[in-house]
C-alpha cells in the first residue's frame, strides 16, 4: 500500500507541512490527501480519516498515524536517518521536537502560518519577541554543536528541520529581523528542495 498523507492547506497548515517533509526525508513514496480548511464540511471531511479530528494523518497498511511527531516517528522505524546519528544528537533532535510541539505559543499565536504573507506585524507582544529570541537562541546551539557537516540544525536534513521550517517560514513572512546565525538557517530552509515544492504549490493555492 502506498502511504497517504492526509493534510490542510498548504498555504496555512503548518502541522501538515511538518509531515509531509518527514516524509521527503525518508524518501518513501506516498500520496496526498488535501482538506480544505476553515469551510463548513472541513470538520466532517477530516473526521472520515482521522480519529484526532485534525491533520495531518498518515495512513499505512497497518492503520492510520495521526500527529506530526508519532508520524515522524512511525517513519523512523524504517528511516533512521530522520534523526541524527549521534546518540547524544539525537537526544537533542527529540528535545527541539517535542519544544516546537508543546511551545512557543505566542508566537505561534500571533504570527500563524501564511506562505503567502509577506508583510510585519504592525505591533508585535513582547511574548512573540520572546519566543522570537528563544527559538534563534536554540537553533544557535544546535548549529554549533551539531551542525558542522551542513546547513541544518543537525548538519543534514532531519525531523528537527521538518518541525522548524514553519517557524522560518514565519520569521520570513513577517519579515521579522534576525540575527545572522538564524537569517542563515531560514535561507537554508528556503533553499530546501523539499521546502521549495511545498511552498511552490502554496504559492498557487486560491481560497475558495
Amino acid at each position: 500500500m502506498t502511504l497517504q498523507l492526509v493534510i490542510g492547506d498548504k498555504r496555512y497548515s503548518s502541522w501538515s507541512l511538518r509531515a509531509a517533509l518527514a516524509l521527503e526525508i525518508a524518501g518513501v513514496d506516498y500520496d496526498e490527501v488535501l482538506i480544505a480548511l476553515n469551510k463548513p464540511d472541513t470538520a466532517q471531511l477530516i473526521a472520515q480519516h482521522s480519529p484526532s479530528g485534525k491533520v495531518p494523518l498518515l495512513k499505512t497498511a497497518d492503520g492510520p498515524v495521526w500527529d506530526s511527531l508519532a508520524i515522524v516517528e512511525y517513519l523512523a522505524e524504517q528511516c533512521p536517518s530522520l534523526w541524527p546519528k549521534d546518540v547524544y544528537a539525537r537526544a537533542v533532535a527529540r528535545s527541539v521536537c517535542a519544544q516546537m510541539h508543546s511551545g512557543f505559543a505566542s508566537l505561534r499565536t500571533h504570527m500563524p502560518m501564511d506562505l503567502q504573507r509577506a508583510q510585519p506585524l504592525a505591533n508585535v507582544a513582547a511574548d512573540v519577541t520572546g519566543d522570537i529570541e528563544q527559538v534563534c537562541r536554540l537553533w544557535a546551539e544546535c548549529r554549533a554543536g551539531f551542525g558542522q557537516q551542513g546547513p541544518f540544525l543537525f548538519g543534514q536534513p532531519s525531523a528537527a528541520d521538518a518541525f522548524y521550517a514553519p517557524v522560518a517560514s514565519r520569521l520570513r513572512s513577517y519579515q521579522v529581523e534576525l540575527p545572522p546565525e538564524a537569517s542563515a538557517y531560514v535561507e537554508a530552509i528556503y533553499n530546501w528542495p523539499a521546502f521549495q515544492r511545498w511552498y511552490k504549490a502554496a504559492q498557487e493555492e486560491q481560497l475558495g
